[in-house]
């Protein structure tokens, strides 16, 4: 079987299924240009835990966890199935690795989850297994736990994560041009992931321009460090544009 690269999308907001945002249709023809998935596991940003497990569910609820959006959102439905055995050897490879397994008993997906897989596989019939970012750790943990996962994708598993290359929503401009602090950030890390320099990536928080403003809490740049482990050199950018002002919209592959 095809080795699968390991993605990190950029999800943005859930209105990115109907405004007409280019990344949805990125995604769609990466999926569309490689083999088929057995399975997906999915890191999201907004599935937060205190340790590592995996979810899995018989049937996914599909969880709306935002407000304010077109009532259109609230109507999507993404009813995948999980796969228990997945999650378990999943769960054993974590504490193969040294990790403290707590199991994911949770049984919905969070939008960051759904909404890119949505677009990608809008069937819903490929099984998803569910990962937690890990808000009170690191990137290098986060590295680590992309990295005991690797040999998944040799038996077609893609992983993915979920989050945002930029994340301020406290300076979100709706239709705005793109802030320079956000730009520069943004051109930082992509360049570091091209010049394969994994320390200075691990290393964004001291090492990249204007890292607080562009991340305040680092939950959704995470999980961009567990599909650079999973994956490993080299980087291929599917998408990259700035939506709203501040929000990166970037869609890496790696591997």
């Amino acid at each position: 079987m095809t080795r699968l690269p390991s993605l990190f999308l950029s999800h943005g907001a859930p209105t990115v299924l109907i405004d007409g945002s280019p990344a949805p249709a990125a995604w769609r023809r990466w999926a569309e240009s490689q083999p088929r998935p057995r399975a997906i596991v999915s890191l999201s940003a907004h599935r937060p835990a205190r340790l590592p497990g995996a979810g899995s569910a018989v049937q996914w609820r599909t969880v709306h966890d935002f407000g304010g959006f077109p009532e259109q959102l609230y109507r999507l439905q993404y009813p995948a199935v999980g796969e228990r055995a997945l999650a378990d050897d999943i769960d054993r490879r974590l504490a193969s690795a040294g990790f403290t397994v707590q199991p994911d008993q949770r049984p919905g997906l969070d939008h960051g989850a759904w909404v890119p897989l949505m677009a990608m596989y809008p069937d819903a019939d490929i099984p998803v297994v569910s990962l937690p970012v890990l808000p009170a750790e690191d990137a290098a943990t986060h590295y680590r736990l992309g990295r005991a996962l690797t040999e998944l994708a040799d038996d077609g598993v893609l992983l993915v994560g979920s989050g945002s290359l930029t994340h301020n929503l406290y300076e979100v401009a709706w239709n705005a041009a793109p802030e320079p602090w956000a730009e520069a950030f943004q051109r930082w890390m992509l360049d570091r992931l091209a010049e394969g320099d994994v320390d200075a990536v691990l290393d964004w928080e001291r090492q990249a321009p204007h890292a607080k403003r562009n991340h305040p809490t680092a939950e959704h740049l995470l999980p961009l460090f567990f599909a650079l482990g999973a994956g490993g050199a080299p980087v291929t950018v599917l998408h990259s544009g700035m939506e709203h002002g501040s929000i990166a919209m970037d869609a890496l592959a790696f591997g």
